[in-house]
């Protein structure tokens, strides 16, 4: 039986990391991307230990150089099944009014240009696929309705960088979905969950929070396309 093929950026830690764990662990083989070399090596390695089939593929979401030399490796198996879109920064704290367009520079190209230029570099692998998906880590804080919800009134502090991108990658995730047709692509929010993201403050552990992850990306053809869920099902843009 031939093995589903994975790439999951941002790998080497919290989400990422255990999204490789529990798709290999399936019988995947799952490429491990991560732009530190050392940490994703390492992290492969224990893996690989375990008797799971984990590469390590060093890719560097903000490169274009990084992500096409990614996109070769992968060549190599002929095809890529399915993609996750997972590496992301939290970017700056700062109040709206306080915040300039160059605060907002590394949080956009990372989490906003870096899951377009891993898409585009890896859509030639997908479309060899005969089921591919393309899975979007986005996050409840990039929810319109989320936020407006007076039930979290007070609770979120205000911030530019971070809401507005993972706001953004929803949107891409419709596009892409209205326009990739065979594909399924869609959005998922883990959930407050335990990383270095948010200094491990999440209530969630990681195995929670790569439920609504494992099951977009094990989604079957009739599944669907151009939704956002979390672990509990669909949830609100």
């Amino acid at each position: 039986m031939t093995k589903t093929i994975a790439l999951v950026t941002g790998a080497n830690k919290g989400l990422g990391r255990e999204s490789v764990r529990r798709l290999a662990g399936s019988g995947w083989q799952v490429y491990l991307a991560a732009r530190d070399t050392a940490r994703g090596e390492a992290a492969a390695a224990e893996f690989t230990a375990a008797g799971l089939d984990v590469r390590f593929v060093a890719l560097d979401v903000t490169s274009d150089d990084s992500v096409a030399a990614a996109a070769d490796t992968v060549k190599a198996e002929g095809r890529l099944d399915v993609l996750i879109n997972n590496a992301a920064i939290g970017g700056p704290r700062t109040a709206p009014g306080d915040t300039r367009p160059d605060d907002l520079r590394e949080v956009f190209e990372t989490n906003v240009f870096g899951p377009i230029r891993v898409t585009s570099a890896f859509l030639p692998l997908l479309r060899l696929s005969e089921h591919p998906r393309i899975v979007m880590v986005s996050s409840g804080i990039g929810s319109i309705a989320t936020i407006t919800d007076p039930k979290w009134a007070g609770l979120l502090p205000p911030a530019l960088g971070y809401p507005s991108t993972k706001a953004a990658l929803n949107m891409l995730t419709v596009m892409y979905a209205s326009e990739l047709d065979g594909m399924k692509v869609n959005a998922v929010d883990p959930g407050y969950t335990a990383t270095d993201l948010n200094g491990h403050s999440g209530f969630q552990t990681v195995t929670e929070g790569t439920d609504a992850i494992v099951a977009m990306a094990t989604v079957d053809r009739d599944g669907p396309s151009g939704g956002f869920f979390d672990r509990m099902g669909a949830t609100s843009w």
